[in-house]
């Protein structure tokens, strides 16, 4: 997969009228080092007995396909799904290997916390298990608005090719994203 670089990729979006989406890949063995979290935050792998509530939270704050995604990640033993918690409430939640081998996400935070660290603690802690998995690079499916984040973050860059049309998401009976709510 060739990356594409930040200054084409601009370009080719601000050509276009609509939403553009494309995957995007990360090294993993150039991570940054875990930032430190909001006092009161932790993160934790979910467990089996939390599925009814995590899924509950995604379904209010999310997206229809974030809710399956959540709920692949959730039946695998252990889970592929790490939480933000605090003070016993969910606050934010990431997953891998859930659209397709080395596959990073869905992640999702609470709105009112953006911009607070959760979601790049969440990201970095999730690359962190799929790099003790044995992957070298992470793949972060059907990027659009999140992309910034992803290139400042981890340095993340766009696939050439990489649009919904020619990855593992082509095959989906709906060729969109449900709404997110």
């Amino acid at each position: 997969m060739e990356p594409i670089s930040s200054s084409f990729f601009v370009y080719e979006v601000l050509m276009m009228e609509e939403l553009f989406m494309c995957d995007m890949i990360a090294n993993l063995t150039t991570m940054p080092p875990m930032p430190q979290l909001p006092e009161g935050v932790e993160l934790k792998r979910a467990q089996a007995a939390e599925k009814r509530a995590i899924l509950d939270y995604v379904e209010k704050n999310f997206s229809d396909a974030w809710y399956g995604e959540v709920d692949v990640a959730l039946s695998s033993c252990p889970a592929r799904c790490i939480l933000a918690v605090k003070d016993e409430k969910l606050i934010g939640f990431s997953c891998w290997d859930v659209a397709a081998k080395g596959f990073f996400g869905p992640i999702g935070v609470e709105e009112s916390l953006r911009g607070t660290g959760i979601g790049t603690a969440l990201l970095i802690r999730t690359l962190e298990y799929m790099r003790d998995d044995g992957y070298g690079y992470a793949i972060i499916g059907w990027v659009d608005k999140a992309a910034p984040f992803y290139q400042k973050t981890i340095g993340a860059e766009f696939i050439r090719g990489g649009e919904p049309q020619n990855s593992v998401y082509s095959n989906m009976i709906q060729k969109r994203w449900l709404g997110h709510k």
